[in-house]
């Protein structure tokens, strides 16, 4: 049994059973939101790709501790960013990009991590979920990052039926009220790596599988 995408009358209150069902069960303090640098999140988001968040808290403190502005990365020898971020996956090409979008910060944007989401596709290496990601972590500007647990979930619930996460993004934003935009990235994420895992969901440990359509259809 497979259901189609939510679009009943009374889906804002089932969404909202799911992502405060979620929130009770992790216990969960709300994720740090609109006080943070923007340059740090921006280039802690970059670093996060592809790697670990214990390695990714690793390497960012690392390289926060040499260098603390985009100046000072623009400037930066390569090697001297590669060493503070061996800890992270694909640390060369990441470096590399780190100097380029620093030196783009220096450069076009007077020194300032920009607010718009056209602006931050604009420096290299950045795609809308690391954009989105600096919009809510930095700005507190609605958004929705998705990420493969953002992007997996989803689905499971029946929420959208979606290929991608860019689709993901776009029907999430249709069918998500928008007071709940800020919250369910770090929701979704930290259920994702606690409960609904990629390939052995916690299903009989799950608060929310009456409101599952993986569990219904199981």
């Amino acid at each position: 049994m497979t259901r189609d995408p939510i679009t009943h009358p009374d889906d804002d209150d089932r969404i909202g059973a799911v992502l405060d069902g979620m929130k009770d069960h992790l216990g969960h303090r709300p994720p740090v939101i609109g006080h943070r640098d923007p340059f740090r999140v921006l280039i802690g988001t970059v670093i996060s790709q592809r790697t670990r968040d214990e390695q990714t808290e690793v390497a960012t403190e690392a390289l926060f501790r040499r260098f603390s502005t985009a100046e000072d990365m623009a400037e930066a020898d390569l090697d001297d960013i590669e060493s503070a971020i061996r800890t992270s996956g694909f640390y060369r090409e990441k470096a590399r990009r780190i100097r380029e979008i620093s030196r783009m910060i220096r450069d076009d944007f007077e020194g300032t991590t920009p607010n718009r989401m056209e602006e931050l596709l604009s420096l290299p290496g950045v795609g809308r979920k690391t954009a989105n990601c600096v919009l809510v972590y930095a700005f507190e500007t609605d958004a929705i990052p998705v990420d493969i647990h953002v992007h997996r979930i989803s689905n499971r619930l029946g929420w959208v039926r979606t290929e991608s996460p860019e689709e993901t993004e776009q029907s999430l934003m249709e069918i998500v009220p928008k007071e709940r935009w800020l919250e369910l990235n770090n929701l979704m994420v930290k259920f994702g790596k606690s409960v609904c895992l990629p390939r052995k969901p916690h299903c009989n440990q799950c608060p929310i599988s009456r409101l599952c359509a993986k569990r219904i259809s199981e």
